[in-house]
């Protein structure tokens, strides 16, 4: 009979105790400690709170085979704390979330209030933590709380912060970037640099921040990214795994299928990782395939990312949704002050959040060699169809009409939901603290391809690819070929210039003429589609003004 799936359990301790469905992965815990790494995940393993519970909870896996470890399970006081609920959409929810934290990680250990190890200005301190606590004790609790339990116990503790980079995300998305990291810079150096009495310590998350200001004192980090061979079958299912998952529930004849949709994941050069959450997902559905992993995050940083990108980075990104692949040096280190300014940031976070992939080997000089990447998986690129069009939930009707309009040929209606479109969602739309009248070709230019983006599957959408004597902005191209029916559409975006024109129309004309000078239709019709099954539309802008023509 196979296992019961606990999809919502956090807890090692329930999956074990209730005897649900896991993929060992101990074997991380014993590489970690016979290395003398500084980290680990495993808090059961380790934490005194389960001591006397090792063969209960960890008998039959690969960790407890090995005697050595055994010994160790359940020996070491352990300060556990998540931020990945800490997304608050101000400065005041953030902190109030981190204080929250912190405070429910210090009165795990309340024991210690009547432990003969302590001075009064220990239980000083620690009546102190509280939600409301002041921030010089919020940053600093963690660090006493360390020295607390050293002399208690007479063992330095392990510190766990999983998911540190929930907080800062939601910094940078919801624009208090600067008064986040500055919290988070004096919480970071007085837990894992100015802390003594720390015995080891892990930091987990998606982005890895190392040269950006909340670890600007931190030098005593080692990093495992993507690229890196270190426990490298830690962080997902293989294959080998999956095809035993799906033969214990009676669905080994769907291999191909979760392949396509969960398969892609690639970490240290080892292809075919897939993504436990939606493997897990899929067997408790009992072979459902959906976008599971879609509806676990808001995607808010990503999505900011990609919105606002610029033109380059919107035609390699399309090049990824068609299937293909795209060439670029990667810079692991994700800075976020980087990401609105350098193309590769933005393909980094695609990276490391596993948006895409590198199969392949790892290169021996990452700096300097150019990466393969492409989407991970379908999921991911039904997940990007998905957050495109959320971009537009406010205009819902306009934004299918604008579509459907400029497959009919209407120009009118095409300027009217374009119009209706842009007065609704030009604040929600435009990201990376730019304002659109700063690049407003680049604003409209990701605006159209977020609308067009439910097209595809029956077109192919194109951006910025060369086409007669010039690249087109954007295409619409049929996939039924030359033999089917179905119309095509090429657009050249142009902003009113108050020099040269003085109206609209004026910027439309430029559009068009531009269009038939560089011969833009002359790509399509030697793909063998009809030059009257073709529409070129010049689309002007001034403001929040449009005009289709």
């Amino acid at each position: 009979m196979a296992r019961t799936i606990k999809i919502w359990a956090q807890g090692f301790e329930g999956i074990r105790a209730n005897g649900c469905f896991y993929v060992d992965k101990t074997g991380f815990v014993r590489d970690w400690w016979l290395a003398q790494d500084d980290v680990t995940p495993v808090r059961c393993f380790l934490s005194r709170e389960y001591a006397g519970r090792g063969k209960e909870l960890f008998g039959g896996l690969d960790v407890w085979r090995d005697p050595a470890m055994r010994e160790l399970q359940g020996t070491v006081p352990v300060v556990a704390m998540s931020f990945a609920r800490v997304k608050g959409e101000t400065l005041a929810e953030t902190l109030a979330g981190l204080r929250q934290v912190i405070r429910s990680a210090v009165e795990a250990h309340g024991y210690l209030r009547g432990s003969g190890a302590l001075a009064d200005g220990d239980r000083a301190f620690l009546a102190r933590v509280s939600d409301d606590m002041p921030t010089e004790v919020a940053a600093s609790a963690v660090n006493q709380l360390c020295s607390m339990l050293r002399r208690h116990w007479g063992i330095a503790p392990v510190v766990l912060l999983d998911e540190y980079d929930a907080p800062m995300e939601c910094a940078w998305t919801h624009g208090y970037w600067d008064g986040a990291s500055g919290f988070m810079r004096q919480l970071m150096n007085a837990t894992f640099k100015s802390n003594p009495d720390m015995g080891r310590g892990l930091i987990t998350g998606v982005t890895r921040v190392s040269r950006e200001s909340i670890f600007s004192d931190l030098n005593n980090l080692e990093v495992v990214t993507a690229s890196s061979r270190k426990y490298r079958s830690a962080f997902g299912f293989t294959q080998a795994e999956v095809d035993a998952a799906l033969e214990e529930y009676d669905l080994g004849g769907t291999s191909a299928d979760v392949r396509e949709w969960y398969d892609g994941f690639t970490f240290g050069g080892e292809d075919h990782i897939y993504n436990p959450w939606s493997v897990c997902k899929y067997l408790e559905n009992r072979g459902t395939l959906a976008c599971y992993w879609a509806n676990t995050s808001s995607n808010g940083l990503v999505s900011s990312v990609v919105r606002s990108a610029g033109r380059r980075f919107k035609a390699d990104f399309e090049e990824l949704m068609r299937g293909g692949t795209v060439e670029k040096l990667i810079d692991e280190q994700v800075v976020f002050g980087e990401l609105g300014r350098r193309p590769d940031a933005a393909w980094a976070l695609l990276l490391a959040a596993g948006y895409a992939s590198a199969p392949g080997p790892v290169p021996r000089n990452l700096e300097d060699t150019p990466r393969t990447l492409r989407l991970t998986n379908l999921e991911v690129r039904k997940t990007f169809d998905r957050v495109a069009q959320g971009w537009f939930d406010d205009a819902s009707e306009d934004y299918g009409d604008f579509a459907d309009s400029l497959l009919a040929g209407d120009a009118r209606t095409a300027t009217r939901c374009l119009r209706e479109v842009t007065l609704t969602c030009m604040s929600h739309f435009d990201g990376a603290r730019r304002p659109a009248a700063s690049e407003p070709e680049r604003f409209y230019h990701g605006l159209v391809l977020g609308l067009l983006a439910r097209l595809r599957g029956r077109w192919t959408v194109e951006s910025n690819r060369e086409s007669g004597y010039g690249r087109y902005d954007v295409a619409l191209v049929p996939t039924d070929g030359a033999a089917g029916t179905d119309p095509a559409v090429v657009m050249e975006f142009k902003v009113f210039d108050p020099d040269d024109e003085t109206a609209l129309e004026d910027t439309v004309a430029r559009a068009r003429a531009q269009i038939e000078e560089r011969r833009y239709v002359a790509g399509l019709v030697e793909r063998g589609i009809a030059p009257e099954r073709i529409h070129a539309y010049g689309i002007a802008f001034r403001g929040k003004e449009v005009l289709v023509g």
